[in-house]
């Protein structure tokens, strides 16, 4: 072997500096003491951590990135965007400012709280930093019309919810942060379901590090990744990696802008950087997919961030990872000088075009009267083709993963399908918190793909004829729509704010009110947008549009 190298080191992910605009939560709890040395220590009290974090648990359940907002905005001005792009982002406009108000979150899904803290070595602490942190978690998910979606694990098999949304994730590292030791840093998220579930790790060879080899990976992988997450997505790659785990890691905190400011070419040090070239390349690679922002369009993505680090020579791991159209993070700091937050868009009204729904192709939704007989909504949806816009009005029935298990084995028992799974649509949804005053919470959809073993035995007995959900299904649920004369209907995923202030007028528990959000609940909507997915001739709009098409490698 040769001679060792010359010491010499980079941090794996270096960032630049911080450029992020902040806004004072408070100074108290914080202090400067003299130390041993003429060393100055920041001392920060459990209070101020609790604060900042509850704080910041607010701010990401209701406001947005200016940037993010803008790139919403850019699509309805885009020319080339479709109708169907334009609609879905005026929607997530419309949901922003409404989530904005402080009362309704502006996703039903309002995560699992992740935090992340750099603390530096002249910062001192009682030690219990974490337990202060979920405190703050505590405090805003039962204070703020938020969901409770952790699950404690009582046996192998049992499960029962926490009732706080606790715990939290916490993950806190001893570094000075841009070098400063008597500042501690954090990065706030919340990370629902659908978008955690788009995370991907592949394990891969040196025979995909080439540029033909890549991209034909990454189109038929990315491809993969579908509509059930809610985009436009804000989509990170990440090729390499000291071990599987960092890959990940990495690839969230790149979909969240954190790794923004790496360097943009790599170093006998070793360190990440960000491959700007083909993150261009892989943006345009997801415009020609036909996915769009979920029913068709352009706009699958939002952006691209895409990272190299280095990597054992005997592995190659490639996580994928996307950041929704609820792009729910924020950074902040502890310094002498105070509690800091990223400052957050809180008048996002500024973002909405001067547009009205004729402009957006209206004349073409087909409005749908829920009222009707079930034969008579299925005969009327069988006029149309897939991708027709539609606006629904009247009963739905809600259920999702809990009680279509619990339905199931009903029927197993040889008992027979509830009649309101016969005479109406089902919606797969599960509420947050219902605000004083309204009749509902943030009540978007749920990813659909999760109820897709229950669709051919519930449509054989008679009930989920017509579904409601977000996302594309698998073929057994084409299949069984053909076979029953079924449908599947997409619904925007991501405006939950917007539909339980417009869209919801009533709520009611039909069954199962012992399962919380997971219970069976009637509800009435009125001008309820979605698009014909799956329709009962055996059609599939997604199916088309994952098919990989790339003939030719990187330019």
């Amino acid at each position: 072997m040769s001679s060792a190298a010359a010491f010499s080191y980079a941090p794996l992910l270096p960032t630049g500096p911080d450029q992020t605009e902040y806004r004072l939560v408070t100074d108290e709890g914080v202090d400067v003491v003299h130390g041993p040395g003429g060393r100055r220590f920041l001392t920060v009290e459990p209070a101020a951590l609790t604060a900042l974090t509850a704080e910041a648990m607010h701010d990401i359940a209701h406001f947005l990135r200016p940037a993010h907002l803008a790139q919403l905005r850019s699509i309805i001005d885009d020319p080339a965007a479709s109708p169907n792009d334009r609609f879905v982002a005026l929607d997530l406009l419309r949901n922003a400012n409404i989530a904005a108000g402080g009362v309704l979150p502006m996703c039903q899904d309002t995560g699992t709280a992740i935090v992340m803290g750099k603390r530096g070595r002249h910062v001192l602490t009682d030690g219990a930093d974490a337990e202060a942190i979920s405190r703050g978690v505590y405090q805003a998910y039962t204070r703020l019309n938020l969901r409770y979606s952790q699950l404690a694990p009582l046996t192998m098999w049992d499960e029962r919810n926490t009732g706080s949304n606790l715990p939290a994730q916490v993950d806190l590292y001893a570094e000075d942060p841009d070098g400063h030791p008597d500042a501690y840093k954090f990065l706030f998220m919340a990370k629902g379901g659908g978008s955690a579930n788009k995370s991907y790790l592949y394990q891969e060879t040196k025979a995909l590090l080439n540029p033909t080899r890549m991209m034909q990976f990454l189109e038929e992988k990315l491809r993969l990744i579908g509509t059930s997450a809610c985009p436009p997505y804000h989509l990170a790659i990440v090729i390499g990696g000291t071990s599987a785990e960092y890959a990940l890691k990495t690839a969230k905190y790149a979909s969240a802008k954190y790794l923004d400011a790496l360097p943009t070419s790599g170093s006998m040090t070793a360190h990440g950087f960000r491959d700007l070239e083909l993150e261009a390349e892989v943006l345009e690679l997801t415009r020609n997919f036909g996915i769009g922002a979920q029913f068709g369009g352009r706009y699958f993505c939002h952006d691209v961030r895409v990272v190299r680090l280095p990597r054992h020579g005997a592995s190659c791991p490639v996580a994928i990872a996307v950041s929704c159209s609820a792009d729910r993070q924020a950074v902040a700091k502890i310094t002498p000088s105070g509690v800091w937050l990223e400052r957050l868009e809180t008048d996002p009204a500024r973002y909405l075009p001067d547009v009205t729904d004729e402009t957006l192709d209206a004349s073409d939704v087909v409005r749908v009267d829920l009222n009707r007989p079930m034969d008579e909504i299925r005969a009327e949806l069988s006029k149309y083709p897939v991708k027709t816009r539609l606006s629904l009005t009247g009963p739905l029935v809600v259920a999702r993963d809990i009680a279509h298990a619990k339905i199931a084995e009903r029927l197993d028992a040889g008992e027979p399908m509830p009649q309101y799974l016969r005479d109406h649509a089902v919606y797969y949804a599960g509420p947050a918190k219902t605000p004083e005053g309204y009749a509902s919470g943030s009540f978007g959809p749920t990813t659909a793909g999760r109820m897709d073993a229950y669709v051919a035995k519930f449509q054989a007995a008679g009930g989920s004829q017509v579904m409601l959900a977000k996302g594309n299904r698998s073929g057994q649920v084409t299949r069984s729509c053909q076979q029953h004369g079924g449908f599947y209907l997409g619904s925007i995923g991501g405006p939950a704010a917007r539909l339980a202030q417009d869209c919801i007028k009533h709520v009611e528990v039909l069954e199962y009110a012992e399962l919380g959000m997971e219970a069976v609940w009637k509800i009435e909507v009125e001008d309820f947008p979605a698009f014909i997915v799956v329709d009962d001739k055996g059609n599939d709009f997604f199916a088309e549009v994952t098919k990989p098409v790339l003939t030719v490698g990187r330019r």
